[in-house]
């Protein structure tokens, strides 16, 4: 097996304070780095686009909800797990692209919904399927037994901390 630069950082530890069982560093450490890789993998996708991650992900949550395509920006906000001031900075950057408008919720006369436009719709389209292929790409270096037990152990994790 190859080492990765977590590698060397426990060694120097281990060294350094051999007393200190490290290795959860090894395993949030190589979490923490891969994150940063995956975002800039998937960034590169979405800049095709003429996205960022987080407008990807109001068109995806948008999409996914299903016809008419409509959100409130409260659901939205607690979907993507960001604060409303972010949550309408990306509506505010997607409107101005003409990709969501902003329409009168009729079962509400003080809110709003979020609705993606057709030129949205076709957006999101062809970014989740490069989207989708990206992944494919980035976890091809594992097999299929491999990515189900990753998936297995990520989402137990997750859920020790969603639950809390």
């Amino acid at each position: 097996m190859e080492f990765d630069p977590v590698d060397k950082i426990l060694l120097q530890w281990q060294g350094e304070r051999p007393d200190l069982d490290v290795s959860p560093m090894g395993i949030i450490g190589r979490m923490m780095r891969l994150s940063k890789h995956l975002e800039r993998s998937l960034q590169l996708t979405f800049s095709e686009f003429g996205l960022n991650l987080g407008e990807f992900d109001v068109l995806a949550a948008l999409r996914r909800s299903g016809q008419p395509y409509q959100l409130s920006p409260t659901e939205l906000f607690n979907t993507l797990m960001v604060s409303s001031g972010t949550m309408t900075h990306r509506i505010d950057r997607l409107e101005q692209a003409e990709l969501v408008r902003r329409i009168p919720d009729v079962s509400d006369r003080r809110g709003i919904l979020i609705e993606l436009t057709d030129q949205g719709f076709n957006v999101i389209e062809k970014a989740v399927e490069a989207h989708v292929v990206n992944e494919h790409r980035i976890l091809s270096v594992l097999e299929a037994s491999e990515r189900q037990i990753l998936a297995h152990l990520l989402r137990k994790l997750l859920v020790s901390f969603e639950e809390e």
